[in-house]
């Protein structure tokens, strides 16, 4: 009874003509930047947080969640007829989407795709609302060992998980955990690695790192890469799929929603990793693997379920723990504090018409982007026939914007577009920029619980084994290391990337 009261109270604010409308923006502004290759939704995200500045938390925080689970949506739409995905999580919609397009089934590949994330997304948004209570009452237990413990458990499964070399989602972590402590030490006032710049003294900014990772360094990416707009001047007919092939997608779509539920919980999972995962299970799965890459059906539901189940239960560590567990997630943090909402288990007991409120939200902003998909795909395509080289000095422009408003410094625009330039080297290398990200954010977290749990210890370091709760974490970071460097297990992980 306590969950449908809680729904009760989330359906309530969601509901309000005020936040109906933010959730409507935030679906209609994510799916045109899932729509439009090279612009992430974290980028978006980074350039519209300052916007929100003035808005209730609960319609800021609607919006921003609709622009994540939007762009899900929007992905598949170039990806399916551009080969180019709109966002990285439809990467895997590209194989089958793309040969269904050209053999003129673009129509039901669109509709499945829509209607994939739609099944998935609700089924997610009920996983959200079950497992938030429990893991919150968990979380009330946490003390500083436990969460410093927690968050070595978060960086290892991001090695784990990463694409690439694990040697090189280390380094990443490093890196990205010793310039998360650029600035003036809080404690003692010193100032570390911050080489005599000023601008540096607050350490490095969150928002121009991302949108240098994950805006240029992406359009850099996305205009070296060939583009077949020949399917646009193709009038798209016969949406819906058939009777047989909703019967082919069914468990497709089944298996790539519990799938992407479980991995988004995940750090550095999200629907990305969810994606590829689901394509890689399909496939296993399948009577006749030989139909995946050719134009099957099941290859464009099973993935599409995924990366929106993925994207939406990613919201559960950040809702309930306070950790981020993907960078957009991190940006998600940065949001709730601006709105002096600090992230963690007592937002569920202090504030929970904002937690209820973006939960209910999201089964409606599911809702009106499966409305609302469907009769605009017309005007996504008309979208996409605007030359990339065109729009790219405009996405460019709003970056700069974006970057320079968060703090009014120009210092910002260059970091940002340093970050730029590494991303496009990290894209070169084969290293990911998630764990880097999620290292960056991290480390003044984990930082500031280390000395927190050594000052109430007295020095003692054995304190992150005598707590069982931190023991136990600490265990399963420590087993997940052993696995990964196994030689059979190594080599099936790089075989499933390699796929």
């Amino acid at each position: 009874m306590d969950l449908i009261a809680n729904l009760a109270t989330g359906f309530a604010v969601a509901l309000t003509p005020a936040n109906i409308g933010f959730c409507l923006l935030g679906a209609l502004i994510g799916t045109l930047v899932g729509v439009l290759p090279g612009i992430a939704p974290i980028t978006t995200i980074a350039i519209l947080l300052p916007f929100t500045f003035s808005l209730p938390p609960a319609s800021s925080l609607i919006m921003l969640a609709g622009i994540f689970y939007g762009a899900q949506y929007g992905g598949s739409t170039t990806a399916i007829l551009v080969n180019v995905p709109g966002e990285s999580s439809a990467i895997v919609t590209c194989l089958d989407g793309h040969q269904m397009a050209k053999q003129g089934r673009a129509g039901p590949a669109l509709a499945i795709a829509a209607i994939a994330s739609f099944v998935a997304g609700t089924f997610a948004t009920v996983v959200i609302a079950t497992a938030s209570a429990p893991l919150t009452w968990l979380a009330l237990k946490f003390n500083a060992a436990e969460y410093f413990s927690l968050m070595v458990l978060g960086l290892t499964g991001a090695v784990v998980l990463a694409h690439g070399a694990p040697e090189k989602a280390v380094a990443m972590v490093l890196v990205g955990l010793l310039l998360g402590l650029v600035g003036i030490d809080v404690n003692t006032g010193a100032p570390r690695m911050t080489m005599d710049i000023a601008d540096l003294g607050d350490g490095i900014g969150f928002v121009p790192i991302a949108i240098g990772l994950f805006g240029i360094a992406e359009l850099a990416v996305t205009l070296g890469r060939p583009q077949d707009r020949s399917l646009l001047a193709v009038k798209i007919s016969n949406l819906m799929p058939s009777r047989t092939e909703i019967r082919q997608c069914i468990p497709a779509m089944i298996r790539g929603t519990v799938l992407g539920s479980v991995l988004g919980v995940l750090p550095g999972g999200g629907a990305a990793l969810s994606s590829f995962a689901a394509y890689a299970v399909e496939k296993k799965w399948s009577r006749t693997p030989e139909r995946f890459g050719r134009g099957a059906i099941e290859g464009v539901a099973a993935p599409e379920a995924a990366n929106n189940a993925g994207a939406q239960t990613s919201f559960i560590p950040l809702l309930t723990l306070g950790i981020p567990g993907n960078a957009i997630m991190a940006l998600m943090v940065g949001a709730m504090m601006i709105q002096g909402v600090q992230p963690g288990p007592q937002v569920m007991t202090a504030q929970p018409q904002l937690f209820w409120g973006v939960i209910a939200s999201m089964w409606l902003g599911n809702l009106m982007l499966i409305v609302l998909n469907l009769p605009m795909i017309g005007l996504w395509v008309s979208l996409l026939r605007v030359p990339y080289r065109l729009m790219f000095p405009a996405i460019v422009l709003f970056c700069c914007i974006g970057t320079y408003s968060v703090g009014n410094t120009v210092f910002d625009i260059w970091v940002m577009l340093l970050f730029g330039a590494v991303g496009v080297f990290f894209y070169k290398v084969g290293a990911e920029p998630a764990p880097f990200i999620l290292g960056f954010i991290l480390g003044p977290l984990m930082e500031e619980n280390f000395r927190r749990a050594m000052y109430l210890s007295r020095g003692d370091p054995m304190v992150f084994v005598e707590r069982p709760i931190s023991a136990l974490l600490l265990a399963m970071a420590l087993g997940l290391l052993v696995i990964l460097v196994l030689p059979a297990v190594k080599r099936k992980r790089e075989e499933v990337f390699k796929e």
